[in-house]
């Protein structure tokens, strides 16, 4: 996305400052200071990843959160934050499967509710990163929702996405696609092997965040510069 086309994300957090009624929410978007033009090198990121009990915000919930602060110099998994939080609807099979998170672990879970303010606080004034954003922004909206009658929006730079412009949007992408050949993954694990990075256990959000982390890193130095605008990876 050009910087023409990137949507103005201080003036539409300021908005949603003034607009907020919840206090939890109204500090997360107060603490909004990124203008589109600041250089990458400069911008606090937070890696951000949501284990779910399925695909869709309407019929499935959050299970888990995973926050890993981090600049484009450094990652600082010690200050890592990861909640277990009790789901608003039923466990999948499919889910515990993937994520390892059953019954018994949630049975003392909080509601997200109960942590949403600590959610909010490691997130306010970094800029989330997550790889493949509707599951993360989806997902936090509808839980919202449902429990304070009012949604969330904020911006990210989504990793995925980024792939996606090298592997799907391309001229040589849509060429591979007219010779009938299979695209190329643009999956985190799969993403993360290009650019040598190692495998971690999927399905964990703290981990999972940290590759996300990881994998913006390896796409800044290899892709763009520190010196790019923001407002040029986010959306």
């Amino acid at each position: 996305m050009s910087a023409a086309q990137s949507p103005d994300w201080l003036a539409r957090m300021q908005r949603q400052a003034a607009a907020a009624r919840d206090p939890r929410l109204r500090r997360f978007y107060e603490a909004w200071q990124l203008p589109g033009s600041t250089p990458l090198r400069d911008v606090p990121l937070a890696a951000l990843d949501l284990e779910t009990t399925g695909m869709d915000p309407r019929r499935h919930s959050i299970v888990s959160i995973g926050i890993v602060p981090f600049d484009l110099g450094r990652i600082r998994f010690s200050q890592r934050r990861h909640w277990i939080v009790r789901p608003r609807f039923p466990l999948q099979a499919l889910s515990v499967t993937l994520h390892h998170i059953t019954h018994s672990d949630l049975a003392a879970a909080p509601d997200l509710g109960e942590v949403l303010g600590d959610v909010l606080d490691a997130l306010a004034g970094r800029l989330p990163v997550v790889h493949y954003y509707p599951i993360e922004r989806a997902f936090l909206d509808s839980a919202l929702r449902f429990r304070l009658d009012e949604g969330i929006e904020f911006p990210v730079i989504d990793t995925m996405q980024l792939e996606a412009r090298w592997y799907r949007q391309s001229l040589g992408a849509r060429l591979r696609h007219w010779l009938g050949r299979r695209p190329v993954s643009i999956r985190l694990h799969e993403s993360r092997l290009r650019y040598g990075l190692p495998a971690y256990q999927p399905h964990h959000a703290a981990l999972d965040a940290l590759a996300t982390a990881e994998l913006l890193q390896a796409q800044v130095a290899a892709r763009f510069s520190p010196d790019t605008p923001v407002e040029a990876l986010w959306c």
